[in-house]
């Protein structure tokens, strides 16, 4: 897509002309190449049907990808007030069909905006990503609100999600993505891409929600285990399960883990069961 195809103007002049330096204090980098956005949209697919949920737009950049390549609707959330005008030129550009709701993604609930289905899309600010990404992962109630999430991260947390037990990545984002979803990385993005170039690399990971969890599990339960597990990932899981308030040895026999095993080599199926074993000791 380029500036003329929607009738806006570039970026570039539109960070300009609204004075909009990215701010580090806000996670702030954008991306101000449209064909690059557009290649990020089109990776939401079926944008026709759904609405998009998008977070920190910025600029409007993803924004303008997004309506372009045919959502139905998209609600965006920006915390930043200096960009809320060039939102709305967004906005007026594709009327009907841009809603820009100024606050804090963490603390706002957008599904009275939001028609089903709905897609979540967002160039994520850094500080607050991973938080978001476990709270759209561990809802009481499953399938969520959302049918897919095509989100933007630094490459290093993006690899977390995706990574197979035995990996250096492997973790607590692991295992909460692939429980529920089908998460594949399916662009790479280097630094020269945005302004401020960050220091990272970053990489787009799309996630489809399935249908029910591959393996039964309480989703606050098994995020408590997880994090048990990871929060000491060097330690054998008989001293890294401690805290959780049981014999650790008695609940991993039960589970059939062995107590030596550590949290990296236990697949996301094992999990699920010590998940389901420490309900079962502790009454849940």
């Amino acid at each position: 897509m380029s500036a003329a195809q929607d009738g806006l103007p570039p970026l570039r002049e539109v960070i300009a002309a609204h004075g909009l330096s990215a701010r580090k204090s806000l996670g702030q980098n954008f991306l101000l190449d449209l064909n690059l956005t557009s290649k990020i949209a089109r990776q939401v697919r079926a944008l026709p049907d759904h609405d998009v949920l998008e977070i920190g737009p910025g600029p409007g950049g993803l924004t303008r990808g997004l309506l372009f390549e045919g959502a139905r609707k998209v609600v965006a959330v920006e915390r930043d007030h200096r960009c809320i005008p060039a939102l709305q030129e967004v906005a007026a550009a594709y009327p009907g069909r841009l809603e820009v709701i100024e606050g804090d993604a963490l603390e706002i609930d957008p599904l009275d905006h939001l028609s089903p289905p709905i897609a979540v899309a967002a160039n994520l600010p850094y500080n607050i990503g991973t938080e978001l990404l476990v709270r759209w992962l561990t809802p009481s109630d499953w399938p969520p609100f959302w049918s897919s999430l095509t989100l933007m991260f630094q490459r290093e947390v993006a690899q977390r999600i995706v990574a197979k037990p035995g990996s250096k990545a492997y973790g607590r984002l692991s295992i909460l993505a692939q429980w529920r979803t089908d998460a594949k990385i399916v662009l790479d993005l280097p630094p020269a891409a945005f302004t401020p170039p960050p220091k990272v690399s970053s990489a787009v990971v799309h996630l489809t929600a399935l249908p029910e969890p591959r393996f039964e599990a309480d989703a606050d339960i098994l995020n408590r285990v997880v994090a048990a597990a990871f929060g000491q990932r060097r330690k054998m899981l008989r001293a890294a399960l401690k805290p959780l308030g049981v014999d650790p040895v008695a609940l991993l026999d039960a589970a059939g883990i062995p107590p030596t095993a550590r949290a990296e080599t236990v697949s996301v199926e094992e999990f699920c069961r010590l998940s389901r074993t420490y309900a079962e000791m502790r009454g849940a």
